[in-house]
């Protein structure tokens, strides 16, 4: 049996998505700036996206700006949002601490974090400086699930002056992303992570908050992206973006149950040879540490049919230690030795007890 679980770094495309993206892959393939029936056409297949993606979210239309994934909207948000210092959290996304040297001037301050994992209220206050305009903490951690507390760190943020934006990509599955809204000034969204198509994400910034341009050329995204917008990743993020926020009670339910299952069962086994990673979790990511973990299990696991990951899926080809685990205290061949084990609606209990059994027979 092969079991995928690495939900994470991407999920398969839904036949719902794929449905309500297939016109604008074939038959209605205009150019949405242009002004005859056949670029009316795909204008009016974009604003309704934007604004079907806007009602979900509970903001206005025009703070929705399509990107080509979640890599660019962290990076637009990084770079050009508020005015000042940005003030980022060590176990962000490779996208968002990445982009802290392009920001310009003083560029950033980056805090610390708790050893479960937590970006606490007072690791960002003691980071603040009085040139800080701008505070980025993801929702949802992408290697160990972390929730982090987006009411207080905004609300500090928004006390002290500075924005505060949240990068979402991980997040759209299991929080409701319209209250993530109510206290975050933006958010950065990736269809793919929810059955949606790759290439295709969004930033959500609210009106009001200094936006600079990011893709110099045409007029598109209000001046502040250039190029011609992919028609059909918009109504397929919009799509997978509905179905998600729909369907995202049950699926923590099934996620949840199936996750505490398979680290019960891993746990029993391995005993003292494993250790969960990070605290209030989101229900469908799992980080364990093995005592005889690393690159060489990983291989393991995939050739006994058990695709996992190490950490974010854009950095596995690097070989080094995590940096959230690192971050969060752990030493740097302690770090190289967690897998992240992420799952999806599709994902049976009969894969995870395969997966669990296997996975311990070859932690041993």
């Amino acid at each position: 049996m092969n079991v995928y679980l690495d939900y994470a770094a991407t999920s398969p495309l839904k036949q719902q998505v794929l449905d309500e993206m297939m016109p604008y892959l074939t038959g209605k393939f205009g150019n949405p700036d242009s002004l005859h029936s056949y670029g009316r056409e795909a204008a009016y297949a974009v604003t309704s996206a934007r604004d079907k993606i806007a009602e979900i979210l509970g903001v206005k239309p025009n703070e929705v700006y399509f990107t080509s994934g979640g890599t660019e909207a962290d990076n637009w948000a990084v770079r050009k949002l508020g005015r000042g210092r940005a003030l980022l959290s060590p176990v962000e996304h490779a996208a968002v601490l990445s982009a802290l040297p392009l920001r310009g001037g003083k560029r950033g301050t980056v805090c610390a974090v708790s050893a479960d994992g937590i970006v606490l209220p007072e690791h960002v206050g003691e980071a603040f400086r009085e040139d800080t305009g701008l505070v980025s903490v993801m929702a949802v951690n992408n290697e160990t699930g972390c929730v982090q507390p987006i009411e207080e760190l905004a609300a500090l943020a928004h006390a002290r002056g500075a924005l505060f934006f949240s990068d979402c990509v991980q997040a759209a599955c299991s929080l409701k992303l319209a209250d993530v809204l109510r206290f975050a000034d933006g958010i950065s969204l990736s269809a793919h992570k929810i059955g949606g198509p790759k290439g295709v994400g969004a930033l959500v910034v609210k009106n009001g908050a200094v936006l600079r341009p990011l893709i110099a050329g045409g007029e598109q995204e209000r001046g502040l992206r250039g190029g011609t917008l992919n028609v059909a990743g918009a109504v397929g993020l919009a799509k997978a973006l509905e179905l998600a926020q729909e369907n995202r009670e049950a699926f923590c339910v099934h996620a949840g149950r199936l996750r505490d299952l398979f680290e019960e069962k891993i746990c029993a086994s391995l005993g003292k040879n494993v250790k969960r990673d990070g605290k209030n979790r989101a229900p469908n990511i799992s980080h364990l540490t093995f005592l005889k973990g690393g690159e060489a299990f990983l291989n393991r696991l995939d050739l006994y049919g058990i695709a996992a990951s190490g950490g974010a899926a854009c950095s596995a080809h690097a070989a080094l230690p995590s940096h959230v685990m690192l971050a969060m205290g752990r030493t740097p061949e302690e770090a190289k030795k967690g897998v992240r084990f992420s799952f999806g609606a599709e994902t049976t209990e009969e894969e995870v007890l395969f997966a669990a059994r296997t996975i311990a027979e070859a932690a041993q």
